[in-house]
């Protein structure tokens, strides 16, 4: 079997559950990951990386899979999208024009900063934004609308991706099945 590693807090403990498997119980799988530190957490567990066609950006992952879980805990869970920051990656030299652009949709703009102190660089080279500020009260047509601005790369919205959601909370574990 082949599974994706995504990136964030709660991917990064199912990397981790997911590696101990492998490297204390055998289990026999390859991932590809979505970002360097996925995979760098992987490979640290023995788990072996392939790639995919060079991409490792999270929505050509969750894409390419046949079938697409997201893991998360219970405060990601909102009745309305808004309430985390929306991540957008940026080419470098449009950051002006793309955060021109969402601002104008309401968007507080703030620039992703490493624990050096400098931007934070994705695995292509770009920039992340986190937008926050905006409750989303139609994520389709927000998405069409950052699809379509020039020097925007991707967004974080997965919309009508996910087979299935597997929330971990303080009364135990919730299956959500779309």
């Amino acid at each position: 079997m082949t599974v994706g590693l995504g990136s964030g807090s709660t991917a990064t403990l199912w990397i981790r559950l997911l590696g101990e498997q492998v490297r204390d119980h055998g289990l026999s799988i390859r991932a590809v990951a979505s970002s360097e530190d996925s995979e760098r957490l992987g490979r640290s567990f023995g788990i072996p990386i392939v790639t995919l066609e060079e991409c490792k950006r999270e929505k050509i992952v969750a894409t390419a899979s046949n079938r697409f879980v997201i893991i998360a805990d219970a405060s990601k869970v909102v009745t309305q999208l808004g309430r985390h920051p929306l991540p957008v990656e940026v080419i470098p030299m449009a950051e002006p024009l793309v955060s021109r652009a969402l601002q104008d949709l309401g968007f507080q703009v703030d620039l992703r900063i490493n624990a050096a102190g400098s931007p934070y660089i994705t695995d292509q080279g770009n920039r992340l934004f986190d937008c926050s500020g905006v409750m989303i009260d139609d994520p389709p047509r927000l998405a069409a609308i950052l699809d379509g601005t020039v020097g925007l790369v991707e967004h974080g919205l997965f919309l009508n991706m996910a087979q299935l959601a597997l929330i971990a909370g303080p009364d135990g574990l919730i299956e959500r099945e779309s």
